[in-house]
C-alpha cells in the first residue's frame, strides 16, 4: 500500500518538502493507517505532523474513549496531539440538521482554527478509494448535477493551505490490512455498521455488488471524479466570466437580473451553472426544496413567447421575465401594488410614490414639447387635474388615431413590465379624460382651444 500511496502522492502533487502537515485522526482504521502512513515519510519529507482528534460527544464514554486512545498512541510515538470534545447534539438541535451534518460542521470549524493557529500547509484526511464510490453513489441518487457526481475532492483550498486525500488510490481491505501487518489495533464505532445512515447502507448493501462486478472500481471511480472535477473547475470559471459580464445585481434589494438574448449566446452548460451562481448569491442559504425541477423551469421562462411570466421558487423569490429581460426578486407575499390618487394644484408640484416628481404652472407660450412635459391648453379640459393609477376600462386617444386605445394594449405595445403597470402614472382631467402616461404616451384632449392661457406640466423621473 505505502508504494501505491508514494506514486499517488507524487502523480498528484499532494506534498511539498519542509511542510506543516495537521492529520484528522479519530482512532479508526484508516485514519490510524493514516497517522502511521506520514510517520513513515516524516523524515524523508521533513514533515511537522501535529494530530488532531474530536469527541463528537455522541456516544458517551466510547467517544471519549476514542480521543483517549488516539491522545496516548500520540505520546507514544512521539507525536503533537491536539483534542478537543464538541457538543454535536447540542449544535444539531440549534441548527436544526442531521446527525452526521452537525458532527462534520463544528468538526471543521475545530480544524480551521487550527489550520490558523499554526499556519499549517496541509490537513490531511484518511477517506478511501471506497469513501470516493459510496460518496458518488449518494450524489447520484440525491442530485441532478455533475458537481455532486464529482464526489470527494482530493485536494482543495482550506484556510491557510489545503485540504488534502492521499488514500483516496487505496481500498477498505487494503488499509485494514496495512493496519494488521503494522500490528495498529484501531477504535471500532459501532455505528458504522448501523444501515440507517445513508452512506452506511451504500457500504454494506451496494458496494459489495459493485465490488463483484469490478474488483477495481475504485480506481476507476476516482479517475472519473478528478477528470469532473477539472472539467467542473473549468465551466465554473467560464460561468463566473458570465455572471461578472451580464447578471446586474442590487444588493440592496438582493435583486439579480440580465438581459435574455445577451445571456442566451453562451453555451446551455455556461447557462445553467450561471443560473446556480445567481441563486448562490440570492439565498443565504440554499432552500432543501430547491431541485433540478427549478432549473428546467428556468430554462423553459427563457424559451416562452410570452411577455410578462412569473415564477415563484422557494423562500418567497420570484423569477419574473419581463419581455426580453429576466429578474430574480425577493417578494412579500402580503405585499401588493400601490396605487394612488393626487389632486395637481396649478401652480404646484406633486410628488409620486415612485419618486416621480411633476410640477404644474400655466404659461402663455406652449413651444415646448419633449418627452418629459406635457402641454394642453386650460380651456380644453375640466380642473383639476388628477395624477392616479390605472383603472379597468381606461382608454386614451391621440392626434391621427380614429377613435381611442384601451391603456392596457398600450403597455403592452411599449413592452412595460406586468408589475410596473399598475403603479404607472396616469393623468387625467377632472371627467375621467385620460391625458398622459407620464414619460410614456401623450393623449389629446376631446375639446379643442388655440388661444388663452395654457397649462404646462412636466415630470422629473423616478422608477418609470
Amino acid at each position: 500500500m505505502i508504494s501505491k500511496v508514494n506514486a499517488f502522492i507524487k502523480k498528484n502533487q499532494l506534498l511539498k518538502n519542509n511542510s506543516t502537515v495537521l492529520l484528522g485522526v479519530s482512532g479508526g482504521p484508516d485514519s490510524m493507517a493514516l497517522l502511521h502512513y506520514f510517520q513513515s515519510i516524516q523524515e524523508k519529507w521533513n514533515l511537522k505532523l501535529i494530530v488532531l482528534s474530536v469527541d463528537h460527544q455522541l456516544r458517551g464514554g466510547e467517544s471519549r474513549g476514542d480521543l483517549d486512545f488516539v491522545k496516548h498512541i500520540c505520546e507514544k510515538w512521539g507525536v503533537q496531539f491536539i483534542g478537543t470534545s464538541l457538543d454535536v447534539p447540542s449544535y444539531k438541535q440549534e441548527n436544526q440538521v442531521g446527525t452526521q451534518v452537525a458532527a462534520r460542521e463544528v468538526r471543521y470549524e475545530f480544524f480551521a482554527k487550527q489550520m490558523i493557529e499554526f499556519n499549517a500547509d496541509y490537513l490531511a484526511l484518511g477517506h478511501h478509494g471506497d469513501d470516493q464510490v459510496e460518496t458518488m453513489l449518494m450524489g447520484l441518487v440525491r442530485s441532478a448535477t455533475t458537481k455532486s457526481l464529482a464526489g470527494i475532492p482530493l485536494q482543495r483550498s482550506f484556510v491557510t493551505g489545503e485540504i488534502i486525500r492521499p488514500f483516496l488510490c487505496v481500498t477498505k481491505d487494503e488499509i485494514e490490512d496495512y493496519c494488521y501487518n503494522n500490528g495498529i489495533e484501531p477504535r471500532r464505532d459501532p455505528s458504522n455498521e448501523q444501515t440507517t445512515y445513508t452512506r452506511n447502507y451504500f457500504r454494506k448493501e451496494l458496494l459489495p455488488i459493485l465490488k463483484e462486478k469490478n474488483s477495481n472500481i475504485h480506481t476507476t471511480t476516482q479517475y472519473l471524479s478528478q477528470s469532473l472535477q477539472e472539467d467542473e473547475q473549468f465551466l465554473a470559471e467560464k460561468a463566473a466570466n458570465l455572471v461578472n459580464d451580464l447578471v446586474v445585481f442590487t444588493d440592496t434589494d438582493k435583486e439579480a437580473s440580465f438581459t435574455i438574448d445577451s445571456f442566451k449566446t453562451s453555451p446551455r452548460s455556461l447557462q445553467r451553472r450561471a443560473f446556480h451562481l445567481i441563486l448562490n448569491y440570492l439565498y443565504n442559504e440554499l432552500p432543501k426544496s430547491l431541485s433540478y425541477v427549478h432549473e428546467e423551469q428556468f430554462f423553459a421562462l427563457l424559451e416562452s413567447d410570452s411577455g410578462n411570466v412569473q415564477i415563484d421558487f422557494p423562500d418567497s423569490l420570484k423569477l419574473r421575465k419581463r419581455y426580453r429581460k429576466v429578474v430574480f426578486c425577493f417578494s412579500n407575499e402580503q405585499s401588493h401594488p400601490v396605487s394612488y390618487h393626487k389632486i395637481v394644484d396649478i401652480p404646484g408640484e406633486v410628488k409620486l410614490p415612485n419618486g416621480i416628481m411633476v410640477t404644474a404652472n400655466f404659461t402663455g407660450c406652449p413651444d415646448w414639447d419633449s418627452d418629459t412635459e406635457y402641454i394642453c391648453n386650460k380651456a380644453s379640459v375640466t380642473l383639476p387635474l388628477h395624477i392616479r393609477t390605472r383603472q379597468n376600462g381606461d382608454r386614451m386617444s391621440w392626434r391621427g388615431l380614429e377613435g381611442s386605445k384601451k391603456v392596457k394594449d398600450i403597455f403592452i405595445d411599449a413592452k412595460i413590465p406586468l408589475d410596473k403597470r399598475d403603479t404607472w402614472p396616469v393623468l387625467t382631467d377632472d371627467d375621467g379624460e385620460v391625458l398622459w402616461l407620464i414619460g410614456l404616451k401623450k393623449g389629446q384632449p376631446p375639446k379643442q382651444a388655440k388661444e388663452g392661457t395654457y397649462i404646462h406640466l412636466n415630470y422629473e423621473a423616478g422608477n418609470v
